[in-house]
């Protein structure tokens, strides 16, 4: 969504409109659900997905035209090939798409909605209020306080807020888009399997913190949002508090180096916590924590082995499955390798 919004705004900061296309329901089988947005330029081209295939085509020529005449609209798609006007799929499924044209007099808002995805201290929704062809954005927080949509009540949006984008019929109808999910990804350690595994949080739109003994690499950790170097030793006194929607990633390269950072991370309310590993060296690490005085179930909240148990052995397959058990982290899943079908 970052990726989207930020090409918005160049879009509106060159004096130039565009339509923001989203899929705001579905039934049967789509290609694409709920929340699936892509942004269509006053040239045609367009960045991101609503289905692809026939229905993205259609769509993005619809959305052209609008932006060429500056309207908004929703439109209903039929993947099927029974019926004239059907687009001759054969998901069987139908989709709602609300086509938003953005005027540049917009980049303001554009801006705040930026600013809100920046900022992971606490959950924020995208709420778009629309009916026929008119729309207006608000940002709702988690007391669905939305100060830019004024007339719509808490109790209304509320119910609402979740972690997947969902619907509200009514007049005006909303659509309630989770924006930007509290919690910041610090990753110890920045070897091969680390600067692979930023490079996979930051396409997942995960901030990511690193802290590392070593120097960065010469060119630097560009997706990261900061990089820290320090002794493991007394690393969270040289980071902000770490919150219990935060996750913590320990990639040191040796014992000493994870028996550090795990003895000072489970003493935080982190909602995640994961150690690279063989069995043998998180078995050692496991038996220093306990004779220091950690109990069991302190342990019981690492996961190591870490990543979900895709079979993979590069640095880039493992931090493939680490990026993964973090998705389902965040999407509420089940993380334990145990846990899983």
């Amino acid at each position: 969504m970052k990726t989207l919004f930020t090409a918005l705004a160049e879009e509106l900061s060159a004096g130039r409109g565009a339509v923001v296309a989203t899929v705001v329901a579905s039934r049967g089988s789509t290609p694409r659900g709920p929340g699936a947005q892509m942004l269509v330029r006053a040239d045609g081209s367009a960045l991101g997905t609503v289905g692809g295939g026939a229905v993205e085509l259609e769509a993005a020529r619809l959305a052209r035209d609008l932006c060429r005449e500056g309207r908004s609209m929703t439109k209903t798609y039929r993947l099927t090939n029974t019926q004239a006007g059907d687009l001759g799929m054969v998901c069987g499924g139908e989709a709602d798409i609300l086509f938003q044209y953005v005027a540049p007099a917009g980049l303001p808002q554009i801006q705040k909605i930026l600013r809100a995805l920046e900022d992971r201290t606490e959950p924020r929704w995208l709420v778009t209020a629309f009916a026929l062809d008119s729309w207006r954005w608000g940002l709702c927080d988690g007391a669905g306080s939305c100060l830019d949509l004024g007339g719509i009540p808490g109790e209304r949006l509320l119910p609402l807020l979740g972690k997947r984008p969902v619907l509200g019929e009514g007049d005006p109808a909303l659509f309630v888009q989770l924006l930007a999910p509290a919690g910041t990804v610090y990753l110890f350690g920045a070897g091969h399997v680390g600067l692979a595994l930023v490079h996979l949080l930051a396409l997942a739109e995960f901030p990511v913190v690193v802290y590392d003994q070593r120097p960065a690499p010469p060119d630097g950790i560009p997706e990261a949002v900061r990089v820290v170097q320090g002794p493991y030793e007394d690393a969270l006194s040289r980071l902000e508090a770490i919150g219990p929607e935060d996750y913590v990633v320990i990639m040191t390269p040796g014992h000493q180096g994870d028996y550090e950072i795990l003895r000072q991370v489970l003493r935080t309310p982190a909602r995640y916590i994961g150690c690279i590993g063989s069995r043998r060296k998180i078995a050692a690490t496991r038996e220093r924590l306990l004779a220091d005085g950690f109990s069991e179930a302190d342990f019981a909240r690492v996961h190591a082995p870490i990543g979900l148990d895709i079979g993979g052995e590069t640095p880039q397959e493992i931090a493939l499955s680490v990026a993964a058990q973090l998705v389902a982290c965040r999407a509420g899943k089940p993380t334990r390798r145990e846990d899983r079908p």
